[in-house]
């Protein structure tokens, strides 16, 4: 349950620094918005090291399918734009992809 928080919150912070710097280049925001986003990426990183994993890649490999799930929420709830059933079933495949990732019995490594 704490890598499923984990990576949640990871992914509001991921998403949230990047669109910091979105809003910058791409929107014409002020570059004030730079520190925030920065404090926002160093905090995701932070989080990420609280995965139940043995190994770093592996919790970045599922951490990319509740990335991918995510950017769907920010996109609908922040940006205004309804996910049509292709962005679901996608969302949804990276999602059993990463929980496999995540939650299958894995060997030791070594």
């Amino acid at each position: 349950m704490k890598s499923v928080l984990a990576y949640g919150a990871a992914a509001f912070l991921e998403i949230a620094g990047c669109f910091a710097f979105w809003a910058w280049l791409r929107l014409g925001a002020s570059s004030w918005w730079l520190a925030p986003g920065l404090v926002a990426l160093g905090l995701f990183a932070w989080l990420l090291t609280f995965i139940e994993s043995d190994a770093a890649g592996r919790a970045y490999a599922a951490y990319g399918g509740v990335y991918i799930a995510a950017t769907l929420v920010w996109l609908w709830a922040v940006e205004g734009t309804r996910p049509d059933r292709w962005d679901i079933t996608g969302a949804l495949i990276c999602l059993i992809g990463a929980g496999i990732i995540l939650f299958a019995p894995h060997r030791a490594t070594g």
